[in-house]
């Protein structure tokens, strides 16, 4: 019969081969630990895989009708494939976005090749990571949310096990950034948490501070309301 040996242009997966090599890619992701963490000198922070699959969970249990779920739970898994090749790259590793993107890009190409060019596979990867990267969608605008309160919850995490640890630039630089009613909702709640257990600190801290105060002021000469003004500022 005509046409039989034409080559497919849609296999259903990839080779035994194409597999175990982009599975055995995906181990970068597992041994790479967050930039973020390692930065700010975290014990045992996690690595990129961790943060995908709690990214992951979340889209599993954040059943909004007005999204697909499992359209979420796959970008999820995805979102941060590239790193497998390029790693980490935050705001503080001096990399232009445009250059991050084009890295990143250019790594899901590769991993599109390893996959085999026509194989479904190897189309889902690219198509779900481009449209995590525009935000072109209500899944990719959830997913992104998941990614930022992933970030807040696991510094949440650490500041409560690790004593001293303050991560408040990672609260700050998402404040008023989640776009999704799902993601503003559990932002809110976590946000209140954290708050509610650094309560007991900050009063400690004040009333340390008050005692430092009054002692200062008993220990001070008679005429010299300066003198303790100065000590009180410093």
């Amino acid at each position: 019969m005509e046409g039989t040996d034409a080559p497919s242009t849609s296999r259903a997966q990839p080779s035994p081969a194409a597999a175990i090599d982009f599975l055995m890619l995906l181990q970068q992701l597992k041994l790479t630990k967050r930039t973020g963490w390692v930065r700010k000198n975290v014990q045992g922070p996690e690595s990129i895989a961790d943060h995908m699959y709690r990214m992951s969970m979340m889209a599993l249990i954040a059943t909004d009708s007005s999204v697909d779920v499992t359209r979420c739970i796959k970008m999820a898994l995805v979102h941060d494939v590239a790193e497998s090749i390029v790693g980490d790259i935050t705001p503080h590793c001096g990399v232009s976005d445009d250059d991050k993107h084009g890295r990143e890009l250019a790594a899901v190409q590769r991993i599109k090749a390893m996959l085999g060019e026509g194989t479904a596979a190897a189309a889902e990867v690219e198509s779900l990571w481009l449209e995590y990267e525009a935000a072109s969608s209500p899944e990719a605008l959830l997913v992104k949310d998941f990614d930022k309160l992933e970030m807040i919850l696991t510094a949440h995490q650490y500041e409560q096990a690790q004593p001293g640890m303050l991560l408040e630039e990672f609260f700050t630089s998402t404040a008023g950034r989640f776009k999704t009613e799902t993601g503003k909702a559990w932002a809110e709640e976590l946000i209140a948490r954290r708050m509610a257990s650094r309560a007991p600190a900050t009063e400690a801290a004040k009333g340390e501070g008050a005692a430092g105060e009054e002692a200062s002021g008993a220990a001070a000469p008679a005429g010299e309301p300066e003198a303790k003004k100065a000590r009180v500022e410093a």
